[in-house]
């Protein structure tokens, strides 16, 4: 990879199950300590931007970083030692990792990285990540339409209207599905391609990891 990628890995989850792990022993990322510096964009999840295509140079120059933690053991994470000028957020969009397939938002450190680079129109860079997971296919084909929506968005705000709108949506296609007389479920918008109700595949110990 000639885009740096690293993370901080506070050994949160199941070690086997661990993307980021994997991605390390494949040397694609280096695990940074606490406490240490990273220059460019860092998903965490005290950010308040959402990453958009006014980070591209910054990636483009100084990579990405992730910190791997879970959301119930926040409290523990020392986010004032591995604080970044460049703190982000990733929008709405679905998993597709075996532990949390199509969920919003419980992406896993591979997706959270080849999201970055679906967004900001690096195509090759996230199909390459992806490539080392047997599942990794998925994770662009369920979020396509978002991606090309997200792409076209040259700021953190216009990424946050674009989701606003996409979820409004979402909601509302979701407000006219109805049913028959037998209880039978009628689409009545052909809603197939967004179908936000997949199959949802995790333990209960794994289910609130932030990044696996």
């Amino acid at each position: 990879m000639q885009i740096p990628l690293a993370l901080w890995d506070f050994a949160h989850c199941d070690p086997k199950r661990c993307s980021g792990k994997r991605l390390v022993k494949m040397n694609v990322a280096r695990e940074l300590k606490v406490p240490s510096k990273f220059r460019g964009i860092v998903l965490t999840p005290i950010g308040e931007k959402i990453v958009s295509l006014a980070d591209l140079s910054i990636v483009e120059r100084f990579g990405v970083a992730v910190v791997d933690c879970s959301w119930n053991e926040l409290e523990k994470v020392p986010f004032s030692k591995i604080k970044s000028p460049h703190e982000r957020i990733l929008p709405f969009l679905l998993a597709s990792n075996p532990v949390n397939y199509g969920k919003p938002y419980h992406l896993n450190c591979a997706e959270a990285y080849a999201a970055i680079f679906y967004m900001l129109g690096m195509n090759s860079y996230g199909d390459e990540i992806m490539s080392r997971f047997n599942w990794g296919h998925a994770f662009y084909e369920i979020n396509k339409d978002l991606f090309k929506l997200y792409s076209k968005c040259q700021t953190s705000e216009q990424v946050e209207e674009a989701q606003k709108e996409y979820l409004a949506k979402i909601s509302e296609e979701e407000n006219n599905d109805s049913y028959d007389e037998d209880g039978v479920w009628i689409n009545t918008n052909r809603r197939e391609s967004q179908n936000l109700d997949c199959d949802s595949r995790h333990s209960e110990s794994e289910e609130d990891h932030l990044s696996d």
